[in-house]
């Protein structure tokens, strides 16, 4: 991959969240978070969201990550789900590029 401090790779299992707007997500472990949390300050645009590139298999999207309890949540869309064949329980790898930033 290209920056060793902006990319990294996940691996993790889709799960859902059943909110008033449901959801699935790709939970970052806890090495690559705190990787991350340290160059969140340079890049985050609120809340501790940090905008990146993700890729899984051959289907790429633009997403932010969201701060959940000291880690980082990855939303997988629908149409990326789709492109994949991903449901719930399914155990990924995800590409992050993170964006932004100096």
């Amino acid at each position: 991959m290209g920056d060793p401090g902006r990319d990294l790779e996940v691996t993790g299992d889709v799960w859902h969240w059943r909110g008033p707007a449901p959801f699935f997500f790709v939970t970052v472990p806890a090495d690559e978070s705190q990787h991350l949390h340290a160059v969140s300050t340079a890049v985050t645009y609120g809340w501790g969201m940090i905008p990146v590139r993700a890729r899984i298999g051959a289907t790429e999207w633009t997403t932010s990550l969201f701060p959940k309890d000291g880690l980082y949540l990855v939303p997988v869309k629908d149409a990326v789900r789709r492109a994949e064949e991903l449901d719930e329980g399914d155990t990924v790898t995800v590409r992050l590029t993170v964006a932004g930033g100096a």
